[in-house]
């Protein structure tokens, strides 16, 4: 990380990024599953979904020059959140005192924890639901990559993207209901690779527009699709079959990873049903579209996402 821990305050656009993705949580529409949920799910998956936000809105929306020093801040942030959630570490004098006595002055902003809002509303997330740390640094990094890397070679170059772009969320929910475990864990990845290609495949031409592309070229030269048909106002037959393959690639994804609804219980149950109906009908809305995901970005209608629902929580897949 290329500042210093205390630096973060010097990035006031950290946490006013960071504010902006949090009240975007709060108003986003999510799964109706998510809206059933009791209170206490409910503002842990919502403050886990700010997170998110931020990290996306500092690696995408943020002027380029600044945005490695934004995710700089925010991973700094995060480690002095679980720095703080150690209860001998927070009563430590040598942590509330000022100066070292044999050493330089200590960090201030150290001493008085997380300063970003959207780090501060993990405290409860990461505490009491025991969430590995690396799961949200994982999340920083994913955006890290997207700095860097616009292209993917091969499919399997894309699912290593999702391991950290999409996964740790579905770790993280698991935490949050305390369902998690390993066997688990390997369906809510599928399930969330699953979901990270349906939104892939929803937003072709606006990830284009960013200067991405995520459709892996293996597939573009095996469908004998070229970069440039990628920027027409409606796609053309070569195109249209690529996405036929590639929204069928992960609906079998999602498909295996959906017996992890019947595995769980309670809220977990419902929530994980909403997820894996949203990205149901995610990618129904594409395939009645004949797979144009130029002309429009397709979403699942209301009435659909509601017999998925209902699909995914009776079936328990």
């Amino acid at each position: 990380m290329g500042e210093p821990l205390g630096t973060v305050v010097d990035f006031p656009s950290a946490d006013a990024i960071g504010s902006a993705a949090a009240a975007q949580a709060s108003g986003e529409n999510f799964p109706v599953a998510l809206r059933l949920l009791p209170g206490r799910y409910r503002r842990r998956l919502e403050a886990v979904y700010g997170f998110a936000r931020a990290v996306d809105d500092m690696g995408d929306e943020a002027p380029p020059s600044e945005r490695a020093r934004l995710l700089d801040a925010l991973e700094a942030d995060l480690g002095r959140l679980y720095l703080f959630q150690d209860p001998a570490l927070r009563e430590d004098p040598a942590l509330r005192e000022g100066p070292a006595p044999d050493g330089p002055a200590r960090d201030p902003v150290t001493q008085a924890g997380p300063q970003i809002g959207v780090v501060r509303a993990l405290a409860t997330v990461a505490g009491d639901c025991a969430v590995p740390q690396q799961a949200f640094a994982d999340l920083i990094r994913a955006n890290r990559q997207d700095q860097v890397v616009s292209r993917y070679p091969a499919f399997s170059d894309l699912i290593d993207y999702c391991r950290l772009s999409a996964n740790p969320v579905g770790r993280i929910v698991l935490h949050v209901f305390g369902a998690a475990s390993p066997e688990r864990m390997i369906l809510s990845d599928r399930v969330c690779t699953a979901l990270q290609l349906a939104e892939h495949w929803q937003d072709v031409a606006e990830d284009l527009r960013a200067g991405r592309i995520y459709l892996p070229a293996e597939d573009m030269e095996r469908f004998g699709c070229a970069e440039s048909d990628l920027a027409a106002s409606s796609a053309g037959p070569q195109l249209r079959a690529l996405m036929a393959f590639e929204v069928e690639r992960a609906r079998q994804l999602l498909d295996e990873g959906a017996p992890l609804v019947g595995n769980l219980h309670g809220s977990a149950r419902v929530a994980v049903a909403g997820y894996v109906a949203g990205g149901r009908a995610a990618l129904a809305a594409i395939t009645a579209a004949g797979h144009d995901v130029l002309r429009a970005t397709h979403k699942p209608r209301r009435g659909r996402l509601a017999r998925e629902m209902l699909r995914a929580y009776a079936a328990g897949r």
